[in-house]
């Protein structure tokens, strides 16, 4: 049995690289500047292709938003987006009526199904200050079974979310926050979405956000499925250690995943690292953009389903909603009660 840890290194680019059941992970990070009172950087956008803009020219980018930057109106089939805002506040909107704004470590997870269509934006709510927002989105595939499921919204507020907390003898801590899996030592997990493949028997799926103090150490369980894989994004930090082995820079590092590894900061800042793991669908993948299915011909069906019945229509009178000036989360589901959460 070999004690290297790491199979493979790939490098961080603007789209991280993942392993089936896995099919996207994008990692934003983007200073915006003061907001102008109507949602919008206060600034020109000079230079910028508007409604294409991705970047980063001074630290951020309108992505595909005209006015607000962020991702109007787009149609999904066939997989899950997984959305963790670590910091600023992110508005959600879509053709089920549901509506969000999250943020501050708080998680949407959604189940495109046969089809929805939502909004994503990012309001610059601070007119009096900068107004930065950090935030993964990761795709995860549905398995052909599930691809025509129904679709569905939910939210993980950080403030439930579970968390493990390690500190060794000299109070160096190291936090695992857990999205989905299974964690010793931490909280039971919340719930993923009925026909999620994280929901199934086995497939050993888990979303954690891992932060090592300065010197920290901590031991990476071996995953608990038979054929597992796993994905870990070492993203911020100096210096991380993996077993016996020193990663020399940030990267996608795929890891062996049926043994336990300790993972040391061997720099003098933080760490931070992203964890994807599952066991893989073993599915054929055929994507068209916004579409994920199995065929050529399913995406053919998916592009004239979309065209056909705009995936139940767009209930918002525009493409890129706003949900107010106030700071405040909240989720409305449809059919339910909207939930308030404090600021």
């Amino acid at each position: 049995m070999s004690d290297q840890p790491i199979l493979s290194t790939q490098p961080l680019g603007p789209l991280w690289p993942t392993l089936d059941p896995f099919l996207f992970c994008a990692h934003h990070d983007d200073a915006y500047p003061r907001g102008n009172g109507a949602f919008a950087p206060s600034v020109p956008l000079d230079g910028r292709q508007i409604g294409s803009d991705f970047s980063r020219q001074d630290g951020w980018s309108m992505y595909h938003g005209e006015t607000v930057p962020g991702f109007p109106a787009h149609p999904h089939r066939g997989f899950e987006t997984v959305t963790l805002v670590r910091s600023g506040l992110a508005d959600h909107s879509d053709s089920l009526g549901a509506a969000a704004r999250f943020g501050r470590g708080d998680v949407q997870w959604l189940t495109a199904g046969r089809g929805i269509v939502h909004s994503e934006m990012f309001p610059l709510l601070n007119a009096d200050a900068a107004n930065p927002l950090e935030l993964f989105q990761v795709w995860l595939n549905l398995p052909a079974r599930h691809k025509m499921a129904a679709p569905h919204f939910t939210m993980f507020w950080g403030e439930r979310i579970p968390r493990l907390v390690h500190r060794d003898a000299e109070g160096r801590e190291a936090t695992v926050t857990v999205v989905a899996g299974e964690l010793p030592g931490a909280a039971a997990p919340l719930a993923p979405p009925p026909e999620s493949w994280a929901s199934q028997p086995g497939a050993d799926v888990a979303i954690w956000t891992l932060h090592l103090a300065p010197g920290a150490t901590w031991t990476l369980p071996a995953a608990r499925g038979e054929g597992t894989r796993r994905m870990l994004y070492f993203f911020m930090g100096q210096g991380l250690r993996v077993g016996p082995q020193q990663v020399s820079g940030h990267g996608a590092l795929e890891l062996v995943a049926d043994r336990d590894w300790q993972l040391a900061n061997t720099g003098d800042t933080a760490v931070e690292c992203l964890l994807l793991q599952g066991r893989p669908i073993g599915e054929p993948v055929v994507q068209y953009g916004p579409f994920v299915m199995n065929t050529q011909q399913e995406i053919m069906q998916a592009m004239q389903d979309y065209r056909r019945t705009q995936f139940g229509g767009w209930p918002w009178p525009q493409s890129d909603p706003v949900h107010g000036a106030e700071p405040r989360r909240f989720a409305r589901y449809p059919g339910r009660q909207t939930e308030d959460l404090p600021g």
